[in-house]
């Protein structure tokens, strides 16, 4: 042991890192002293730390060098220092990746594993097994058997260790120790105990009724390892998701029996396991709860900030889901918010802010104030995140809680920082038309001094939308025409952009607009010209449909997919002018309210990321739309690629439950002429084969078979496709109708270890599938519009018109019939249309989208609550066809 002593003052001398220096090539070079005789144990360490410590930095070894490398390492085999000789297995383990011929110190290792120097047992052990491969495990296996049942707990650990590793390689062999790791289950230490655990439940995790005798067993044992106890918690709460049957976290189950159980554990790392664990269940209920938020509370009160953390972290996410569950831990929590431990306080507060009454807003919100400033920028996010859930919570508070967010976007900061703020009052806004003019007050004094690009241009384009419909529009101009002024031209262009709505929108501000923006047809930057130009040439003409067009709504197909049809449109010269209509739409960016009853932990998540690693929290994320994601897939189909572009996928339907021996599911692809249907089907047995696997479907009068793509072949627990593409009837009120579904196939019987069929022959076979409907949304796509009245009034002079009114008996309540108006049409609510002030007995809900070849619906819809839903239903549409079409399907 002497050999492990080293002078304090020697770890003193120097400072910084020592390796921070080295080179490769210098290393490799000096391995040369491995070959000296007698070995310098000093020197040969200071070396074998160098390459490990190359290795860990991400350094790329040729296998030539690895192996070079290695074989110079096998030479200090010789040396009989204790840390030379681990410092050569880590080695090993390093390179045994890269290296080749590494077997040749197989001997070397399996005697140093079965020798009598503890000390190079257990790293002897796990070096040898990361060499190993199926051929040369069966070699070692006695002596496996024998350390994974041996007196040294260490030698025990690291077989254990190791042997679930080769369950990676080797499964089938190491289900053959399972006597042995049943007997280490019972050591007398911890880890032993623990480790022996987890490789029993690996060996028997694919067989449910085994691991559900293994958690009946060992739970009536006092297991003596916490860390094993925690492991059998988690087993426990898998088999509880996974019984469909017995509904989750029901407290009726044994498993929930023995967890709750382990709330009484004498080991605190138990007792918070097992309350995280029934936290984490689905479906348990409030009384369910109870006894783990108890248990919770009490550790909010610990002298340890470790399990303050995890109680108030964990109390944290209860309060997404069950906020009433949390109340009764109030007066914990808020004694938590002067902690010395900033992440403690800040869940606290954050935690606070979803389970207190509107009453205690103004008290908590004077409490963040007071330790606010002290915090790094990640968890001031997660407190912006909270105050956000607290806005949409309580309306009534906006105006003490803006005033707050405006304080915080005053302070200093970065852009994710100010961006969270800027997206909270945003939010704000747009879900509550009260704080309209206090949020956009705030915005307009914070891009006075916004450092920010990418931040100053998203306010600027929210001021341009939401400006114009204000009482006082034009005290708006002075702050967008002052960024016209002082700021840089991706800033100066995004103000101009944001005038010309205030043109187009104001009629009376439209003379000052035009003053405005031919002076910016004079700026430096070529882009606010071509800008400032465009917008005028258009105001100019004082064409209002021409101006909403262009102005107002803006283009709204896919940018990627603009790109990619002209770019085809370019390679195959023609006379005939390029058509809008050919491109597919964009997605309708859907804003992702951080609302943490719905979110599941996303401000939870962003704490924990601050706190453990001080990543970025990204502010805002970029929507891909589904038919984006899908057309990349059809398009590498050949047989495909002639019907047009893709207009409009549906989400999946499951056309069979989840444990059948076949898995299903059926996406609806819309193309302007064409019906295609993707099949993604999946094989649960492990003893088939399936060949030339297709769907077979009984269609509706009109719908006309086009092409048949099978799956060539489905191995086990893989997924193909198999696609139908049929032809649109053309009665577009026959496009409506139920599928009836078969899956049909070859069957040939295989070895389920290998994958490979018996014989040539195989036999045909079939399987019902449930049925499926293609519905009026599978062929509309979602648009937005800005100004609804606007497109409404001009589409009165060229649209056709049809109106129906209808009686909604079967539904109770007008957000009951929103709801379902809108899944079943399929179209995009617009100006917020779909949200019903509390109190109101009648709505009108407005709703916009394109039918398949780019025809524009407009839909309003009058609701009236009074002993059921009465509803007026007004469709305008540029094809007759299409307005009748969705009249009569929702007759």
């Amino acid at each position: 042991m002497s050999a492990f002593r080293r002078d304090k003052k020697e770890e003193e001398e120097g400072s910084g890192n020592p390796f921070q220096n080295i080179e490769k090539t210098t290393v490799l070079q000096e391995t040369r002293t491995f070959n000296d005789t007698p070995v310098n144990p000093r020197k040969c360490t200071h070396i074998l730390t160098k390459i490990l410590y190359l290795l860990n930095q991400g350094e790329q070894l040729s296998t030539t060098e690895a192996t070079e490398a290695f074989f110079a390492m096998t030479k200090l085999f010789q040396s009989r220092d204790v840390i030379l000789r681990r410092m050569v297995y880590l080695g090993i383990k390093e390179l045994s990746a890269i290296a080749e011929d590494l077997i040749i110190v197989t001997s070397s290792l399996t005697k140093d594993m079965t020798g009598k120097e503890d000390l190079y047992r257990a790293a002897a052990i796990r070096a040898l097994c990361s060499i190993t491969d199926v051929t040369t495990l069966q070699g070692i296996e006695r002596y496996m058997k024998q350390a994974i049942v041996d007196r040294n707990s260490a030698v025990s650990s690291a077989a254990l260790v190791s042997s679930l590793h080769l369950t990676k390689i080797a499964g089938d062999v190491v289900k053959r120790w399972v006597n042995e790791v049943q007997e280490a289950v019972n050591s007398d230490s911890v880890m032993v105990q623990y480790h022996a655990l987890g490789v029993l439940y690996h060996i028997r995790k694919s067989d449910r009724l085994a691991v559900n005798k293994l958690v009946a067993k060992l739970s009536h044992m006092s297991l003596k390892s916490p860390y094993a106890v925690c492991m059998l918690i988690r087993i426990a709460c898998k088999l509880l998701e996974d019984e469909d049957s017995s509904g989750g976290g029901s407290s009726d189950s044994p498993l929930f029996e023995f967890i709750e159980s382990c709330l009484r554990h004498k080991s605190e790392m138990v007792i918070y396991e097992a309350a995280h664990a029934i936290v984490n269940l689905r479906r348990t209920t409030s009384r369910e709860l109870a006894p783990a938020v108890s248990v919770l509370q009490l550790f909010c009160s610990s002298p340890k900030p470790t399990l303050r953390f995890a109680a108030v972290r964990t109390l944290n996410k209860v309060a997404m889901s069950h906020p009433e569950a949390v109340t009764a831990c109030n007066l914990d929590l808020e004694n938590l918010i002067t902690d010395s431990n900033r992440s403690v306080a800040t869940l606290a507060i954050t935690t606070l802010l979803k389970t207190g009454a509107e009453s205690s807003v103004d008290r908590l919100m004077k409490q963040i104030a007071s330790f606010v400033s002290e915090i790094s920028d990640e968890f001031k996010i997660v407190v912006v995140q909270a105050i956000r859930a607290l806005c949409l919570k309580f309306p009534r508070k906006h105006s003490v809680l803006m005033n707050f967010l405006s304080a915080m976007l005053r302070d200093e900061g970065g852009l994710e920082y100010k961006a969270s703020i800027a997206d909270t009052i945003i939010t704000i806004i747009e879900e509550n038309p009260e704080a309209k003019e206090t949020g956009l007050a705030h915005l307009c004094e914070f891009i006075e001094d916004c450092e920010h690009t990418s931040l100053a241009v998203r306010i600027l384009h929210l001021l341009g939308k939401e400006g114009p419909r204000t009482k006082q529009p034009s005290r708006y101009i002075r702050f967008i025409y002052n960024r016209v002024i002082l700021e840089n031209a991706p800033v100066r262009a995004a103000a101009v952009a944001a005038m010309a709505q205030f043109g187009a929108a104001c009629p009376d501000l439209l003379p000052n607009i035009q003053v405005l923006l031919a002076r910016c047809q004079m700026d430096t930057d070529d882009e606010v010209r071509d800008r400032a130009t465009y917008y005028y040439s258009i105001l100019e003409t004082q064409d209002k449909p021409l101006a909403n067009h262009y102005i107002v709504e803006g283009l709204q197909v896919s940018i990627p997919s603009l790109e990619r049809a002209l770019h085809q449109y370019t390679m195959n010269p023609t006379d005939v002018p390029f058509d809008m209509k050919c491109v597919p739409l964009a997605a309708v960016p859907s804003e992702e309210i951080v609302n943490p009853s719905a979110k599941g932990g996303q401000a939870d998540g962003m704490l924990i990321s601050a706190a453990s690693s001080g990543s970025k929290v990204l502010a805002v994320a970029a929507t891909v739309s589904r038919e984006e994601s899908y057309a990349e897939k059809l398009r590498s189909v050949p047989e495909l690629v002639a019907f047009g572009p893709l207009f409009r996928s549906s989400e999946p339907v499951e056309l069979t439950e989840s444990e059948t021996e076949y898995v299903v599911r059926c996406i609806k692809h819309s193309f302007p002429q064409h019906l295609v249907l993707q099949f993604d089907c999946v094989n649960t047995l492990s003893d088939q084969l399936l060949e030339n696997v297709r769907v077979e479907v009984e269609t509706p009068t009109g719908y006309q078979l086009v092409q048949e793509i099978p799956c060539p072949r489905l191995s086990y627990s893989e997924t193909g496709t198999a696609y139908l593409v049929f032809q649109f009837p053309e009665e577009l009120g026959a496009t409506v109708g139920t599928f009836n579904a078969t899956l049909k196939f070859l069957v040939k019987d295989c070895d389920p270890a290998t994958g490979l069929p018996d014989s040539d022959e195989g036999y045909d076979d079939e399987y019902m599938l449930e049925d499926f409907e293609v519905t009026l949304g599978d062929q509309i796509q979602k648009v937005t519009k800005a100004n609804f009245g606007a497109a409404w009034e001009e589409a009165g002079a060229t649209h056709c018109e049809l109106a129906d009114t209808y009686s909604l008996s079967n539904m109770g309540t007008l957000e009951e019939a929103v709801k379902n108006i809108i899944s079943f049409l399929g179209m995009q609510p617009v100006e917020r249309s779909d949200r019903i002030p509390e109190g109101k007995s009648s709505h009108t809900l407005l709703l916009a989208g394109v039918f398949r070849g780019g025809y524009e619906i407009l839909v309003q819809v009058k609701l009236a609550l009074a002993a059921a839903v009465t509803m007026q239903l007004t469709v305008r549409s540029t094809n007759p066809e299409v307005a009748e079409l969705v009249t009569s399907a929702v007759g």
